[in-house]
């Protein structure tokens, strides 16, 4: 008998694991999707500004992984990918534009980093006076990046270089975030026994291949990645929703979308999910469940079955945030600098986090002659800056365009797009939170957890995870089934 698989959650990180489950299950197999809300994609979403699909929540993803170049090949999409222009980005402290700085590793400062225009000169004069600092580090420790930063490099290297870089990828304060899941190189050549913090930084880029005194980044939603050969982000022309449509025909699953799960039980040989309302349920029984679904919505299903899993699930928080994207004709933006974007320093009077030149970066969102720009706003604990209605946060967005950009001519399409707890926050020890909820789940036949949550918040982590997911549960299908393993 074809199995029956349930995949709880549309979003990336569900469709995904959907269209490997059907690579590996076959055509045969029963692949059931399921997504609260009115449509699919979770925090991937395509809108329609000034007549051009644009993304308002991920905006791109990184092609040196290997994850999404490969699903884009599978489902169709490869000659959809492209890649930003050469315009580079630039900062926003201490009350002036400069240029990103070089020479650091997602911020923190190696022997060669290039920092001026950013930091005063007591700033860069405690960088200087790092490498002769006495260090004490315990081998395998996990702490809060910004608390080390601070203690080694002062407030400014934090506020003004680290927080905002991180920030654009968590939408996080670097003062919460863990360093071990943020900057996992520095960590390692702290372990490896680094003299000091600039050393391991070096060491770090060293490792992972980037080039001194480059570093590719920008207000993206994706993390700033060395500037070795070759493009480094990449996107799909039409947007994500090109990405959504493809997987969903490339899965042939039974997509209900407007569904809750509202509870997930054990049954003899599989499980049982109880769907839609309280006062009329319905249940489902499957063979097999893959939760694709936020910490909170995890933890909830989980509590029952997988209390382990459910208590490791429960550590995990999340941040608000929001995107304003604003069309423009091209006269009225006439001054705008020729940059792919600004990030803004914690420490900057203004309540953006960061701006993309959109149309700048991305060449295709400016065929049609109009220039598009998109902001970011939130952070994580600044939930009451969320707390206004959209005319207010299209207000505040300008205001800042007219500091940053000096564009101070009405829009002529916005959108506003509001992500409620859209993005998870990885603290201090969160792999130890991972792997107590992935080990609690493995022991639990026919279940399987993937998303944002465990392995990183870009679109390609949550691509790999995702189909390891899939791949474990095809495997564990096959085997209980007597037929033979699926393929690779």
């Amino acid at each position: 008998m074809s199995p029956r698989v349930a995949v709880v959650g549309g979003g990336i990180s569900g469709l995904a694991a959907a269209h490997r489950l059907r690579t590996l299950l076959g055509p045969g197999a029963e692949i059931v999707l399921l997504e609260q809300r009115d449509r699919l994609g979770g925090v991937l979403r395509t809108v329609d500004l000034a007549g051009a699909p644009f993304d308002v929540g991920a905006e791109a993803f990184l092609v040196r992984r290997p994850e999404m170049p490969a699903l884009l090949d599978e489902i169709g999409l490869a000659a959809a990918l492209t890649h930003p222009t050469a315009a580079t980005a630039t900062i926003r402290a201490g009350g002036r534009t400069a240029g990103l700085p070089r020479g650091t590793l997602m911020g923190v400062p190696g022997p060669q980093a290039v920092l001026d225009g950013v930091l005063s000169p007591a700033g860069l004069a405690t960088v200087a006076a790092e490498p002769d600092e006495p260090l004490d580090w315990d081998s395998g420790a996990d702490v809060a990046l910004g608390a080390l930063l601070r203690e080694r490099f002062g407030p400014e290297v934090v506020d003004r270089i680290a927080d905002p870089l991180l920030g654009g990828v968590y939408a996080g304060r670097v003062d919460t975030l863990g360093l071990r899941a943020t900057v996992p190189a520095l960590a390692a050549a702290l372990d490896g026994g680094a003299a000091s913090l600039t050393a391991a930084a070096g060491a770090g880029m060293a490792a992972s291949g980037q080039r001194a005194g480059t570093l590719a980044a920008g207000p993206s939603g994706a993390a700033p990645q060395p500037a070795a050969a070759g493009p480094v982000f990449g996107a799909v022309r039409g947007g994500y929703r090109e990405v959504v449509a493809a997987l969903v025909t490339a899965a042939a699953a039974t997509v209900r979308t407007g569904t809750t799960v509202r509870a997930l039980a054990r049954r003899e040989g599989g499980w049982r999910l109880e769907l839609g309302p309280a006062p009329a349920p319905e249940q489902l029984d499957v063979d097999a469940v893959v939760l694709a679904v936020p910490a909170p919505a995890a933890r909830r299903l989980l509590e029952p079955v997988v209390p382990a899993a459910a208590t490791a699930a429960g550590r995990i928080e999340l941040a608000s945030s929001a995107v304003v994207g604003l069309a423009y004709r091209a006269a009225d933006v006439a001054g705008m600098p020729a940059t792919s974007g600004c990030l803004v320093a914690a420490d900057e009077p203004l309540s953006v986090k960061g701006v993309t030149h959109a149309s700048t970066k991305w060449a295709h969102l400016g065929e049609d002659g109009l220039v598009r720009v998109r902001a970011s706003i939130g952070r994580f604990g600044e939930a009451a800056t969320l707390q206004v209605d959209d005319a207010e946060l299209v207000a505040r967005t300008r205001a800042d365009l007219r500091v940053l950009d000096g564009i101070d001519s009405e829009p002529v399409a916005v959108h506003v797009q509001r992500w409620g707890g859209g993005l998870p926050q990885y603290g201090v020890g969160h792999g130890r939170i991972v792997a107590a909820l992935e080990d609690a789940v493995a022991a639990e036949p026919g279940l399987a957890v993937t998303g944002a949550m465990l392995h990183g918040v870009g679109v390609p982590a949550c691509v790999g995870t995702a189909r390891a997911a899939a791949e474990r549960l095809a495997g564990a299908l096959a085997r209980g089934s007597g037929r033979p393993n699926p393929p690779a």
